[in-house]
């Protein structure tokens, strides 16, 4: 039986390991955009992140691509920040009040920096697997084949200009839809002093917005001793009730 079951996996791995870097993200890109929609993406993402030992802090998060626009207004407990970019104007706000004084700004660790941080953070990991094609992304051409949490997957190595990141990226997608399952990161090459630094994401379940199949939630890990740092939850339509 275990034959049988090798001879039929056969054909579709020696397929998977044919394909370059570019052509799995292609391939990649038609399972979850294939309308092409994400260049125009404009829409509201409710997620709640969970984490050990806290309170859940929600946040509504708007992108609309074309505008240039971007706002999150998260909660957590009895604090409410916003922050707000549009065509490259800031705003932030706390509780409510957007008229907050410098020292106020500095007290509650509130600046435009944090605010374009928020931005390409939701836009790059809800934005993937194709943000992969913004400038300053390199590819790398060799698809490899590995296992990782008892599935075989398709891998791809991603890094970056310096002027976007230093880290090093793996991209984990099914051999046989092309779904993006899994990445992971590392502060430094992982065959040598970055191995034990980075984490992980394990994606599972997926809802569609505007045409796009987005990952509903993602488990955060340390690539260290595997411990578990929390989880964020996708909504489509508010936030799930308690």
């Amino acid at each position: 039986m275990r034959l049988l079951l090798a001879l039929l996996l056969l054909p579709l791995f020696s397929v998977a390991q044919q394909l370059t870097g570019e052509q799995l993200l292609e391939r990649a890109i038609a399972y979850h955009d294939p309308q092409g929609n994400w260049e125009t993406f404009n829409g509201i993402l409710y997620v709640t992140m969970e984490t050990p030992n806290s309170d859940p802090r929600n946040s509504e998060i708007q992108i609309n691509l074309p505008q240039e626009f971007f706002k999150v207004v998260a909660t957590q407990g009895d604090r409410e920040t916003l922050y707000q970019i549009d065509r490259g104007a800031c705003s932030i706000g706390l509780n409510g009040d957007m008229d907050l004084t410098p020292t106020e700004l500095k007290e509650n660790n509130l600046s435009c920096e944090r605010a374009t941080l928020y931005k390409n953070y939701y836009t790059y990991l809800y934005g993937l697997p194709m943000k992969l094609k913004d400038p300053g992304t390199y590819v790398d051409p060799t698809v490899t084949e590995v296992a990782f949490k008892g599935k075989t997957y398709m891998r791809l190595k991603v890094t970056y200009e310096e002027t976007v990141g230093t880290d090093i990226w793996f991209f984990y997608f099914d051999p046989t839809t092309f779904a993006m399952e899994v990445y992971q990161f590392y502060k430094g090459d992982p065959e040598d002093k970055g191995k034990d630094t980075g984490e992980y994401i394990l994606l599972s379940d997926e809802v569609e917005i505007s045409g796009i199949k987005i990952p509903k939630d993602r488990a955060w890990y340390y690539n260290k001793g595997d411990k578990y740092l929390g989880t964020d939850l996708l909504f489509t339509s508010g936030f799930k009730s308690n």
